[in-house]
């Protein structure tokens, strides 16, 4: 594979703001963009595609989940749609690459066999986004999944699994399972519905951890929330105040959050941001973004374009973003899932600038 130079300011729909703490607000969409960002490097074709040979008995490809790098290693935590029924017959797996370019894929964490809860006597039929994250208290890494208890989107509930090697070199696993930290209770909010909790990021600001969740269940559509807990751990308990947060007025799914100085940076899966709520757009250049600088209060979306016109615009669909990587010096690789015209979900990458905006 080739890299495309090029030099692209990416277009920001929508404001994007640094962020001023407000006792009444939970969104800054008044200020002007604290950063921008620019393509560096475009790839004209996916890093993982259907003719990988690890994705000889992977049917439909890849969806959400994240990359961390772990010294120099990528390391990426997905889930793939490997057969039928679409959306049920599901693995969480492990890849990981030098590069970034060239993968190998590792190990299955979980699977499903894609028959149903009665069938298997397993508290779910399909599992999700796979998000790793080291937990310096413990030494170890978490690992945070969605498990849905009916199809590929109904009732899912946020499970919480924990390497059993120790130390930064435990990312590789295997992971053992310590049960459901958020799900669907008494204290399920009115904008939750019969998607339950179906992502969940957890990251730190000072002494706690707050994480994104969201759900779907009707108007207006794809919500995010915050969570609380003292420890990464838990116990995990909904904010009142502010939830869902004002970032996306139809569609936001699998934020996941990286700390860049002081300001922090969430990318997640978009739609248009002036569709009607009853139907669904897909968006075929771009991800989301918000910024926040206390963790608590996030600016309305922006856009990343990751797919501009021309040649190397592949996708039919965008979906879903698998994190900003640091990089150094205000760089940044972004890795994420996009749907091509064979109904295979390839993963791909971009090489991002961050510039911030005076003030």
């Amino acid at each position: 594979m080739i890299f495309k130079k090029m030099i692209v300011t990416i277009a920001v729909l929508g404001t994007v703001a640094h962020g001023i703490v407000c006792a009444k607000s939970t969104t800054n969409n008044e200020l002007k963009p604290a950063v921008r960002f620019e393509i560096q490097e475009l790839m004209a074709t996916p890093v993982i595609d259907a003719d990988h040979s690890d994705c000889k008995d992977n049917k439909y490809g890849f969806e959400g989940g994240m990359v961390v790098k772990v010294d120099g290693v990528y390391h990426l935590f997905t889930a793939e749609m490997v057969g039928e029924p679409f959306w049920v017959k599901m693995r969480l797996a492990h890849w990981s690459s030098l590069d970034g370019i060239k993968w190998e894929r590792k190990s299955t964490i979980k699977e499903t066999s894609g028959k149903s809860r009665a069938e298997t006597g397993l508290p779910y039929e399909s599992l999700w986004a796979p998000m790793p994250i080291y937990n310096e208290a413990d030494k170890r890494w978490e690992l945070f999944y969605t498990a849905y208890d009916k199809g590929g989107a109904t009732g899912g509930r946020s499970w919480r699994a924990t390497s059993t090697i120790q130390g930064r070199a435990g990312i590789t696993g295997p992971y053992k399972d310590f049960g459901i930290i958020l799900q669907p209770d008494a204290d399920s909010q009115k904008w939750e519905g019969w998607q339950g909790t179906p992502s969940f990021f957890p990251y730190q600001v000072n002494d706690r951890w707050f994480a994104f969740y969201c759900s779907h269940g009707g108007k207006p559509g794809w919500q995010v929330g915050l969570a609380e807990a003292p420890t990464l751990t838990g116990p995990w308990k909904r904010r009142v105040e502010g939830n869902p947060l004002p970032i996306e007025p139809v569609f936001n799914e699998n934020p996941i959050v990286t700390r860049i100085g002081d300001l922090y940076v969430a990318v997640y899966d978009s739609d248009i941001v002036n569709a009607p709520a009853a139907k669904y757009y897909k968006e075929t250049t771009s991800v989301g973004y918000t910024t926040s600088t206390d963790g608590i209060h996030w600016s309305k979306g922006g856009r990343i374009v990751v797919q501009p016109p021309g040649p190397a615009n592949w996708s039919v669909d965008i979906r879903t973003p698998l994190g900003l990587i640091d990089e150094g010096n205000d760089t940044f690789t972004l890795f994420y899932t996009a749907e091509n015209k064979k109904r295979f979900w390839p993963v791909s990458m971009i090489k991002l600038k961050m510039v911030k905006e005076p003030q």
